[in-house]
């Protein structure tokens, strides 16, 4: 598969133990040659709040770009999200990348008494979002009228810095999902499956070479020809620099089922010397088109050799 994309690398943080923890994190990240700092969207553990947090992120850096990884489209109104979002794109220079999905871990839903609605519906009211916040961010006066959302003469305010939106983040895992971020998105994470709420063997399994490739597939169906514009990312979960990828991969793997030459295929899947890593990111670009590498805050300092050798490139 030819690319059109050069390499770019993020990391995925959630919480920080002091405001100078999270100076530091941002801080470092942006030194070692990473493009973004990512923030989930969750409720559980000591999750910091995505839209404060990666406000503060862009204040300590200078050029770093701050993200979702990604919102939960179910726990805000849209148009909420695109006025938070559309202000730290202006305060921050234009570095946003506004990552937004349909909601998948269901201890978040059932912590807050929120039904946890079936996958069908809520990637069509993701559907929906997308169109609000496009309309919110188009500096005109919109109307819809949806099944989930309705908006009559509303412009959106503030103008983002970036045009004619942020770039817009969606990831998933399954046909229907992969098929609207091929039509809306602009950068699109290829995940495991996430159908049943919550990580289990059958989402890891799902991350199989071969499943990746599909998935491939649902976002080229999607996008139709504007596939070459669109960035394709994936999130390493499992992620290591060792000299024993095999015993690395074996030994988590075995909790799904899985074997560890089947794990180190995955995927989801980093894991080897500083030069096996080089050559496993060169090869899935060439033959899947995937230029946009995310770690996560236990693994970006070990990877930051790989970041050096492929970052623009």
């Amino acid at each position: 598969m030819a690319h059109d994309h050069k390499f770019r690398f993020g990391v995925q943080v959630s919480t920080a133990s002091s405001a100078e923890d999270w100076k530091h994190k941002a801080r470092k990240i942006e030194a070692l040659g990473y493009s973004t700092l990512y923030m989930p969207d969750h409720f559980i553990d000591d999750q910091l709040a995505p839209m404060v947090a990666i406000s503060f992120a862009a204040a300590y850096t200078d050029d770093l770009k701050i993200g979702h990884l990604v919102l939960g489209n179910d726990y805000k109104h849209p148009a909420v999200a695109a006025k938070e979002g559309a202000t730290i794109d202006v305060l921050s220079g234009g570095r946003l990348e506004f990552g937004l999905g349909a909601g998948w871990m269901q201890t978040d839903y059932d912590a807050l008494g929120m039904p946890y609605d079936p996958p069908g519906t809520r990637v069509e009211r993701l559907e929906e979002a997308l169109a609000v916040c496009k309309g919110a961010w188009s500096g005109k006066p919109f109307n819809l009228k949806g099944t989930h959302y309705e908006v009559t003469d509303y412009t959106g305010s503030p103008a983002t810095v970036q045009k004619p939106h942020p770039p817009i983040v969606v990831g998933g895992g399954a046909p229907r999902v992969l098929r609207l971020a091929g039509r809306e998105a602009d950068i699109v994470g290829i995940n495991p499956n996430l159908r049943k709420g919550a990580i289990t063997a059958d989402a890891v399994q799902s991350a199989t070479a071969e499943g990746t490739k599909q998935k491939i597939e649902w976002v080229k169906e999607g996008a139709g020809k504007r596939f070459k514009d669109i960035e394709l990312q994936i999130r390493y979960f499992l992620a290591s620099i060792t000299d024993d990828a095999l015993g690395f991969a074996g030994a988590v793997a075995a909790g799904f089922g899985m074997s560890g030459e089947d794990a180190l295929e995955s995927g989801v899947a980093l894991v080897g010397t500083v030069d096996e890593c080089i050559d496993t990111l060169k090869r899935r670009r060439d033959e899947w088109g995937v230029s946009y590498a995310v770690l996560g805050d236990d693994t970006y300092e070990a990877f930051a050799p790989v970041v050096a050798a492929l970052a623009g490139t």
